[in-house]
């Protein structure tokens, strides 16, 4: 077992979560390809109304409590084994209230979807979502034990039996049926990998219930939990309206468009599941200063990948969609760009300071509570007058005026100073590399993005002989992002080495993979050569 008294610095914790989601999203990359080419529209529609459920529920009814881990096994040592069997008796509950839900009314989400098919299925999601809740816990648990290494181990083998099964049903079913069944093994496989781990970890936890300090862990966890249930809400409940007002189809169309690469997502979990600890920590002790300045860090850090992918990805949309998700999906290109917008923000991370301050955690659930009411007030004018645009458009203005408000308030508990803006520095410098270097992307795409999809898709048909259209756009779209990306990156490279974005130790680790990469494909060449 790691020392979890060891002090781990940010970077490398994130930098180990990171890398397994990295590895984890390069097994399910493969995914979405293979289900817009094998399912019809409709299907794919139901697919994506199936899981939108599965994973809402996963994120609301444990209503924070997993997530108390961080707390309590950084401050309460000697109850640790005790908050761990809280939260696995806590999410038993809920999974398994939710599941007899299903049970006894599948016609609840089938309802929502007006689909038959969803109806149907919905004892069997029921029992997906009671295990998947269950189960999840096992990242979270991994590394509110600060044990980053071991993480990334329960990611990457997560993330490749759930691809294995996931494209095994994809190619051998290619049902929605499949797929939940899919989902079922999955979750029980990680059942039993989380009862290995704690026994390891927390020897006969199950023997630690203590009644009040169950109810001490509600109390911390549950407001938190409500600001979370709302925000997943307010973030996802479009989804529901659109699947009400608009067809499998249309809402299939919608989802694309609303897709977020998921790395942009990784990159953010990493940091902020080792954010939370850290700065309840320097709540613990008072030290608002270096909380502002391990945000400011934090904020450059996340800024500089998600400046550069936010322009990249805002030139190049229609090549982009269509080579992901095929022509079929073009229509969901304008929703993709409107959606994007959001991005830039996200390198403002909240979560982890209003987690260490309960009154900012009450503050933010009654905000979310106004925020919901007045998105749901606007979603319900939307699908009565609006297109899908309209839609997504009502979700960006709401959540950046919840993110506005909460921002305000989070800055007056650290007591942040004007002077403090010279902390953001890099974030401006950062913003001008990636637009430098999105001027020049956007003139080479503007001018030659057509004729180099056209001489990729005479070389596809005449040279490799693929004659079906998914698969010509597929090669030709990722040979015009390529060479866009080559021109994009560099620039921006050179901008923010020029900057001093990049620091020194971050330089010696990419020669150090440079070096790495060229002893296997030219050294170790040159030595079988000899």
């Amino acid at each position: 077992m790691e020392d979890n008294d060891k002090n781990v610095s940010l970077k490398t914790q994130s930098a180990w979560l990171l890398f397994a989601k990295i590895v984890g999203f390069v097994f399910t990359l493969l995914l979405p390809l293979l289900i817009v080419r094998f399912l019809s529209q409709e299907k794919v529609g139901v697919y994506r109304q199936v899981f939108q459920i599965i994973i809402n529920a996963n994120a609301i009814l444990p209503l924070g409590v997993s997530m108390s881990a961080y707390y309590f096994l950084s401050r309460a040592r000697e109850k640790r084994s005790a908050a761990i069997f809280n939260i696995l008796i806590f999410n038993f509950f809920v999974g398994g209230l939710a599941c007899l839900t299903l049970f006894f009314y599948p016609q609840l989400i089938g309802n929502i979807f007006q689909s038959a098919e969803i109806t149907q299925l919905a004892p069997k999601i029921g029992i997906v979502i009671w295990l998947w809740i269950f189960s999840s816990f096992l990242e979270t648990v991994a590394v509110a034990n600060q044990e980053a290494r071991t993480a990334t181990a329960f990611i990457i083998l997560a993330q490749f039996t759930k691809t294995l099964l996931m494209v095994g049903a994809v190619i051998l079913f290619a049902t929605v049926e499949s797929f939940v069944y899919a989902a079922m093994i999955q979750a029980a496989l990680q059942t039993i990998v989380l009862f290995v781990y704690l026994n390891s970890r927390f020897p006969r936890f199950w023997t630690s219930f203590d009644f009040r300090f169950f109810r001490e862990q509600l109390i911390y966890a549950i407001p938190f939990g409500l600001a979370g249930l709302l925000w997943t809400m307010q973030t996802d409940i479009h989804n529901y309206f659109v699947g009400y007002r608009f067809s499998a189809s249309e809402y299939a169309i919608y989802a694309y468009g609303c897709f977020e690469l998921p790395l942009i997502a990784m990159l953010s979990e990493s940091v902020t599941s080792v954010l939370i600890p850290r700065m309840s920590k320097l709540q613990a002790e008072n030290d608002k200063r270096e909380m502002i300045r391990l945000t400011a860090r934090t904020m450059q850090k996340l800024a500089f990948f998600y400046f550069p992918i936010y322009l990249f990805l805002i030139i190049t949309a229609q090549t982009f969609i269509v080579t992901l998700f095929t022509r079929n999906y073009a229509a969901s290109v304008p929703i993709f760009i409107i959606n994007l917008t959001l991005m830039p923000f996200y390198i403002w991370v909240v979560d982890p300071i209003v987690r260490s301050y309960q009154e900012l955690g009450r503050f933010l659930l009654t905000l979310r509570i106004f925020i919901f009411i007045a998105l749901v007030s606007a979603l319900y004018f939307g699908i009565q007058n609006f297109d899908l645009r309209g839609m997504i458009a009502i979700v960006v203005i709401v959540t950046l005026t919840e993110k506005f408000i909460s921002s305000i308030a989070v800055l007056r508990k650290l007591e942040v100073r004007k002077s403090d803006l010279s902390l953001l520095s890099g974030v401006g410098k950062t913003a001008i590399a990636s637009i430098f270097a999105g001027i020049f992307t956007f003139l080479f795409y503007s001018q030659l993005n057509e004729k180099l999809a056209a001489i990729s898709a005479d070389f596809v048909v005449n040279y490799l002989g693929f004659a079906k259209i998914s698969v010509i756009d597929f090669i030709s779209g990722v040979f015009v992002l390529g060479f866009s990306f080559l021109i994009f990156a560099p620039i921006y490279l050179f901008c923010a080495n020029f900057f001093g974005l990049i620091d020194e130790e971050e330089k010696d680790y990419l020669k150090k993979i440079a070096n790495n990469l060229f002893y296997v494909f030219f050294k170790k060449d040159e030595a079988n050569t000899l």
